[in-house]
């Protein structure tokens, strides 16, 4: 009898719980409130009542949220580094800069993690989208039950832009065939102008104005992105406050500075010569001193020392070290370029009076800064996808086009690890801060009364969205377009704004890239030693449950994560494991894998191409990208071009993928067919007809024999015209994976770089192309 007078106590409770609850998460978008006016028959015998649209809370900020990309933790001068920042430091004089804040380890992982406010696996994307597969942490297909920042704000009453890079469109979703669901357009944000993919051609780049692509560069010598990203952000931001000034914004201002290709005019590399003839052991040992003395790290922070694997600067052959010093100045005036014109951006919010209102987010980068450029550095990056080692020699023959449009240009692994100073290791290793470890400045004058301080709370690149929220006022909805949402794994930072001692909220953190994993728990820090070095692009084969070595830090009390301490602990390593494994099983990132190179290939992917062994375009076709185009690499293959030319001395490309970094193209060149595969930059085959095709209609074919035995090998092409062989060659060598992750395929025409110096595009045919038909043989 008892326990059942418990009953209705237990229900009450229940119910205050639930209608709590409900109170508190908001359902999105808001029901549309019922009709207040009055109904009859005539209108002047009713009255009006128009129902209540969305709008910001009273007071709410704009938001003006900044990514930079592969940008190291000692790389600018607002965190003792090298490069000149102004900008970033004009905030963090107006703010707080953090020195414990922490990205994913690579690009398309933290930006999932930074608009949704989840971790990346948890949000189906832990790894770059190029590199997606079929598991769930793994998929790239950021799911409906995890709304965007920008979707939230927008059903809050706000504008909403994104501007520049956008690595998260699934890779078969990036064609014109769509879906557009996971575009920046369907994702909450009302304008989009970037590009899609890891990386750019800042003087030719491949843009999207929403989904319609554009190519603004054409017929503009000077174009440069960088330049152009912060016109469009700024001219958008004045639009918005010209047509509705009472109306917060959201800009999510992410330019490609400073992934490679590292490009950057003229006159900001001008600017840095000679600035790192001293070589990358004493820029470090520089940049460890000068973080001391402001502050950016304790007094006693150990500087970790240089892996065995990477030359110290002195071991380096002296006739390369202007070459090696060339293309660190490069990088150092991309970074500078970049943080110039975000202060364009931020001078056009100051001079509408609007900086004062306005939440600044500055991240100064997705990650570590890189390595992939080898021991040498590279001409053309992507050479690591074909397990290309460039010679140095070849390189420095190339000297002058380095920050050109022409090269796809990166620096070596030394720059790097020297630009992530005081800590270990690069991008791509998420087990330690050299690769998750990125400077972070707020500024909000209206909602921080600190002033150049800093806050060393421990956090995460989840925790955005969370703190743009709370300073909004607006709650984490519970449904968003019908959708129940998945609560955000993340964690306000407001509460350190005005208090440098607050103890750290976010308790917890795990980490994994490439199975380079690792587990922060209130003050220590458990992770794998790195399987092999990121600049390799090589992998190993890793039994998780045996050959897996882990490490232990103490880093409340070892800052640079320099002290390791397993051997001392065993049972706190095993506790950190065992929290490590429940982490990474809770967020999907399980199974942990890896493979790196093997991980490009479509095959791993839904494909628009699977299954058919036969594709026909049309002329003018254009800008269809390598997941959605015909996949002829490691496999015989043709194309029959069927043509109508009113003249023998035609020109133009008839058919193209890729560009100066690896590609081919069918093209005639007065009226003469040629067929040029260029194997990743490094050598150029031409199979040419010495006569031109006369008037008339005609079939122009090209078959590529491949020899088989394994990927990348070489084939025999030969050349017909209406049947008949015009042309023979040989190709010694072909790309195994991927031309490129930016370059596309076209019919008529060519965007972006030319497969070869011979012509330049567009390069538009003369004639009429009837169609293009690519078949696999």
């Amino acid at each position: 009898m008892r326990k059942h007078l418990y009953l209705p106590a237990l229900l009450l409770a229940l119910c205050i719980f639930l209608s709590n609850y409900l109170v508190a998460q908001q359902v999105l978008p808001t029901p549309q409130q019922p009709f207040k006016g009055k109904i009859s028959i005539s209108p002047k015998d009713s009255v009006k009542d128009f129902p209540k649209e969305p709008h910001a809370p009273k007071d709410a900020p704009n938001v003006l949220l900044i990514l930079l990309d592969d940008v190291g933790f000692g790389a600018s001068s607002t965190f003792g580094g090298y490069a000149n920042t102004p900008t970033l430091q004009r905030l963090a004089d107006n703010g707080v800069k953090y020195n414990r804040f922490h990205t994913t380890g690579v690009c398309s992982p933290t930006r999932a993690a930074l608009l949704t406010g989840k971790n990346a696996h948890e949000v189906h994307s832990g790894v770059v989208t190029e590199m997606a597969n079929g598991f769930p942490g793994y998929n790239s297909l950021i799911g409906k039950e995890n709304a965007t920042v920008a979707e939230i704000l927008k059903q809050n009453g706000y504008n909403t832009a994104w501007i520049g890079k956008n690595h998260n469109v699934p890779d078969w979703h990036s064609s014109a065939a769509g879906p557009f669901d996971l575009w920046p357009t369907g994702l909450g944000f009302e304008k989009f102008y970037g590009f899609i993919g890891g990386e750019a051609n800042q003087f030719r780049p491949l843009l999207f104005d929403g989904i319609t692509p554009i190519e603004p560069y054409l017929g503009k010598m000077e174009y440069n992105l960088d330049y152009d990203l912060a016109d469009q952000a700024s001219n958008w931001i004045k639009m918005q406050k010209a047509s509705a000034p009472d109306k917060p914004f959201f800009c999510y201002y992410a330019p490609g500075a400073t992934h490679a290709p590292h490009h950057a005019t003229k006159e900001w590399i001008a600017k840095q010569k000679g600035k790192y003839d001293m070589g990358w052991d004493e820029l470090r040992e520089i940049t460890s001193e000068r973080q001391k003395k402001m502050g950016i790290i304790p007094a006693d922070a150990k500087l970790t020392p240089r892996d065995k694997a990477l030359p110290s600067w002195e071991s380096m052959d002296p006739k390369y070290r202007k070459m090696y010093s060339y293309m660190m100045e490069i990088y150092a005036a991309y970074l500078e370029q970049a943080d110039y014109n975000v202060g364009r951006v931020l001078q056009s919010i100051d001079d509408m009076g609007q900086l004062e209102n306005t939440l600044v987010i500055y991240i100064v980068g997705d990650n570590g800064a890189a390595s992939e450029g080898g021991i040498h550095g590279k001409y053309n990056d992507l050479t690591i996808l074909s397990m290309i080692d460039e010679d140095p020699d070849a390189i420095l023959s190339h000297i002058d086009e380095l920050g050109t449009w022409k090269a796809n240009n990166s620096v070596p692994a030394g720059w790097g690890w020297a630009s992530n100073t005081p800590f270990q290791w690069v991008k791509q290793i998420a087990s330690h801060f050299g690769g998750t470890r990125n400077g972070l400045v707020i500024s909000w004058p209206n909602g921080i009364k600190a002033k150049g301080e800093v806050r060393s709370q421990f956090h995460h690149v989840s925790d955005i969205v969370p703190t743009i929220l709370e300073c909004a006022g607006i709650e984490q909805p519970a449904i968003v377009n019908g959708v129940a949402q998945k609560p955000m794994s993340g964690i306000s930072m407001k509460y350190t704004f005005d208090n440098a001692n607050a103890k750290d909220q976010r308790t917890t953190q795990y980490f994994e890239i490439f199975g380079n994993a690792g587990l922060y728990h209130e003050g220590w820090m458990a992770n794998t030693k790195v399987f092999v070095n990121p600049w390799s692009g090589k992998s190993v084969e890793v039994d998780w449950m045996k050959d897996v070595q882990w490490e232990l830090y103490n880093i409340d009390k070892d800052f640079s994560q320099s002290e390791d301490l397993a051997a001392l602990y065993p049972e706190k390593l095993a506790e950190m494991k065992n929290l490590f494994f429940a982490e990474a099983a809770k967020n999907d990132a399980l199974p942990i894998d890896n493979s790196k190179a093997a991980r490009f290939a479509t095959e791993n992917r839904p494909s628009l191409t699977r299954g058919r062994t036969s594709f026909t375009y049309y002329q003018g076709m254009k800008r269809i990208p390598e997941g959605a185009s015909p996949e002829i690499k490691n496999i015989s293959w043709g194309i029959m071009a069927d043509l109508d030319l009113k003249e023998t001395t035609a020109n133009g490309m008839i058919v193209t993928q890729g560009g100066l970094n690896g590609g081919y193209g069918l093209y005639l060149d007065k009226g003469k067919p040629v067929f040029c595969y260029n194997y990743a930059g490094q050598k150029q085959y031409f199979i040419m007809s010495d006569k031109a095709i006369p008037t008339g209609k005609h079939q122009l074919g090209m078959n590529f024999k491949y020899d088989g035995g394994g990927l990348g090998k070489g084939g025999n092409v030969v050349l017909t015209l209406d049947g008949k062989e015009i042309a023979k060659g040989r190709v010694d060598a072909t790309v195994p994976l991927r031309f490129s992750t930016e370059e596309t395929f076209a019919v008529g025409e060519d965007t972006s770089t030319p497969v070869n110096l011979k012509y330049d595009v567009p390069f538009a045919f003369t004639g009429k192309i009837e169609k293009v038909v690519v078949e696999y043989r």
